[in-house]
């Protein structure tokens, strides 16, 4: 699908939806001074004197046909305090351990960040960011979340029947997938984790091709040049510092800060609340804050790293980490899609017009398994399910949508789904295993010696059993 920039989708008295041009107002310029910092025969680009601060949300050179900016009031915070709440004691069974308690009562439901629609379908006004997505970019928005749901469901049918080794659910995380996919430009790259279905397809990456190394027929999966998407990352975070690199490399290539929308490109990866803990992450933060590069870290911490809880792995927002690293931080409802649409519109814009890397944590959750080997039945407390499942991503788009379109539309866009996943069905099973050599065919440039002699012997060892 082509990625447009709309005009914008306000609330009238009515509270209905009526379009209207986004007006740009104006963001509080970061005042300190920049210096260039020499990397080897040439500067690799300007770092702040000072690290701003998560409060603010410093701007670089405006990009032609990019968003409008967000207006942030002069010191106002992008992430709210954590509630305090009730705290109770973990049982750590009979070991005796001490370890600290964690909130009886998460803060992810008081404190869902920035938020432009409500659970029950109503927009609500927010002072820095306003809805970039019109009456049609709405209805894209559903079709698309519906779809990746449908596909989930077939993909992990297809796994319990034996037709994939392993499957990763995205379940309830389609807002925040769909939205931030819908804000790439043209020339920016993502880099996904492994749970990213919902921005392969509405990229338009085919849906089979999704599944082709989870079915074991290939390494990878999609043509990544056609889509300027990296296939998935199963190591933990790395897929962090290929997005730095590349970030790092635009810079070189004198790609960011042009004012040239054909030119200025920006880097989105995604990685998981458990992959904040690791060394990995913490280290791209670290290249990406110190020479500039124009990433955008898209967190979508969906409360549980497997079976450890996100608020055992950090007391505050996700999203406050930024601050130690100099750059901006903002905590998202993760279940609202106009509001990942627009904060990852803003933050791409940040990037591409030379303003460094912004950090988004995706407040969300995962109402699946983490994989179809794990059980989440086993830690995700049914009180928390339900209490998420009311902030369901999808529901919450057709509340809004209601008030203007037909009922036989969303009978559409089911019966779509569900054709899609039947062909996704068919696709996969036609997805036949490779000719086993051909694990052989890339390992290096030009075959050598010794790789002849080992396609040589393994085709006459298969032999042997035929």
């Amino acid at each position: 699908m082509n990625v447009v920039q709309r005009p914008g989708l306000i609330a009238g008295r009515s509270g209905r939806c009526s379009e209207t041009t986004a007006v740009a107002t104006t963001v509080t310029p970061a005042t300190a001074p920049t210096q260039t910092v020499p990397v080897g025969p040439a500067p690799i680009g300007p770092v702040p004197a000072e690290p701003a601060r998560v409060g603010q949300i410093p701007t670089g050179p405006a990009q032609a046909g990019a968003p409008p900016a967000a207006s942030v009031p002069a010191g106002a915070p992008l992430v709210s305090p954590v509630s305090a709440g009730p705290v109770s004691s973990v049982d750590r069974g009979s070991t005796g351990s001490s370890l600290p308690s964690v909130p009886a009562e998460p803060s992810e439901l008081a404190d869902a960040g920035i938020r432009l629609l409500a659970p029950d379908g109503t927009l609500v006004p927010d002072p820095r960011f306003e809805v970039l997505a019109d009456h049609d970019l709405c209805r894209e928005f559903y079709r698309s979340m519906v779809l990746a749901r449908r596909l989930d469901a077939e993909a992990t049918a297809l796994q319990r029947q034996g037709e994939l080794v392993l499957w990763i659910p995205l379940r309830g995380q389609e807002a925040a997938q769909v939205g931030s996919a819908q804000a790439v430009g043209p020339r920016d790259f993502i880099f996904p984790s492994y749970r990213e279905h919902a921005v392969a397809w509405h990229r338009g990456v085919p849906a089979a091709e999704v599944l082709r190394l989870l079915r074991g027929v290939s390494h990878d999966g999609w043509d990544v040049a056609a889509h300027n998407m990296a296939n998935y990352t199963i190591v933990l975070a790395s897929q962090t510092l290929h997005a730095v690199g590349y970030g790092m490399g635009v810079l070189l290539d004198g790609d960011v800060g042009t004012g040239d929308a054909e030119r200025d490109t920006a880097v989105l990866v995604y990685l998981g609340d458990g992959a904040m803990s690791q060394g990995d992450a913490n280290e791209a933060f670290v290249w990406a804050a110190s020479f500039g590069a124009p990433v955008v870290f898209l967190c979508q911490n969906n409360q549980w790293a497997i079976s450890t809880p996100s608020r055992r792995q950090s007391p505050v927002p996700l999203a406050r980490r930024a601050d130690g690293f100099g750059f901006p931080g903002l905590r998202v409802d993760g279940n609202d899609v106009l509001a990942m649409h627009a904060a990852t519109s803003w933050a791409l814009a940040h990037a591409r017009g030379g303003g460094g890397p912004v950090l988004i944590e995706a407040n969300t959750y995962r109402m699946a398994p983490h994989t179809t080997s794990d059980d989440a039945t086993r830690y995700q407390p049914a009180a928390e399910v339900a209490a998420w499942s009311a902030r369901d991503p999808i529901e919450r788009l057709r509340r809004l949508l209601a008030a203007d379109v037909d009922t036989t539309w969303f009978d559409e866009i089911d019966d779509q789904a569900a054709a899609a996943a039947a062909q996704l069905r068919r696709d996969c099973l036609a997805l036949d295993p490779p000719e086993p050599t051909t694990m052989l065919d890339h390992v290096y440039a030009e075959e050598t010696a010794d790789e002849r002699d080992q396609r040589t012997w393994f085709t006459a060892y298969r032999d042997s059993f035929l």
